[in-house]
């Protein structure tokens, strides 16, 4: 196994230049995480479902005791 460098100051410089040179999100990246929060939500939608309506019946629950 070869050894592990520890990052000096031009492993540092690196980092910030890569964060400075950062142009954000284009459209299809931002188009292709929006399909696959949507599929899921397709797929898990019985299940997101019931976990937000015991969340709901919780919270009710809970607050008439208040």
């Amino acid at each position: 196994m070869k050894k592990l460098k520890r990052m000096g100051e031009t492993g540092w410089i690196r980092i910030k230049y890569a964060l400075q040179n950062e142009e954000g999100i284009s459209v299809i990246e931002l188009i292709l995480v929006l399909v696959v929060i949507i599929g899921l939500v397709i797929i898990f939608k019985s299940q997101l479902t019931s976990l937000v309506e015991s969340i709901f019946e919780k919270i009710t629950s809970e607050s008439s005791g208040i």
